[in-house]
């Protein structure tokens, strides 16, 4: 299989793509849409693309890479998970979502899940969980903007921003 793997995380990156070559596969990195738009043709057949890279969001990039090649398989990878962007992320077209950190077998089994398969907890999420999926889908509606997104919520700017920085619960 040949892979593109866009993230801005230069170190990931490359680990990933090494650890891609030892199963015999190969692996071509991007750091921003740019360059995964120049790399995406008929020799990839798989992508790995981090949801938050520097400047853009994956899922603006998931959208041109469709355009370029729209029967191209594509995992998004976050470190910032939520399940409203889970859904928009399959919506736009990416065949699965996964939660950073992931290791190449889940990676992998990600893209030989049946298409639009997310998996999610068996458990009931936590208070702290479905609070962070409240505050992603609030700001997914306010279109990023994070003043307008805390008049939202009824919170002060800072704190959301504090509550942003942060992880998301696990569950």
């Amino acid at each position: 299989m040949n892979y593109l793997l866009v993230d801005d995380d230069a170190i990931f990156s490359s680990v990933l793509a090494r650890m891609l070559a030892r199963r015999g596969d190969q692996a071509i990195t991007a750091s921003n849409g740019e360059e995964a738009a120049a790399h995406c043709d008929e020799s990839i057949d798989r992508v790995v693309l981090d949801l938050k890279l520097e400047q853009e969001s994956g899922l603006s990039i998931l959208q041109q890479l469709r355009a370029i090649q729209p029967d191209i398989q594509v995992v998004i990878l976050t470190g910032y998970s939520s399940i409203s962007t889970a859904v928009e992320a399959i919506k736009l077209g990416a065949f699965n979502y996964l939660c950073k950190p992931a290791s190449v077998d889940e990676i992998i089994a990600a893209f030989e899940n049946s298409a639009g398969e997310v998996a999610l907890e068996q458990s009931p999420p936590s208070v702290n969980r479905m609070e962070w999926e409240h505050i992603q889908r609030v700001l997914n509606e306010n279109a990023g903007n994070i003043s307008a997104t805390a008049r939202s919520l009824g919170m002060h700017r800072r704190t959301l921003q504090r509550k942003l920085q942060k992880r998301p619960a696990k569950s």
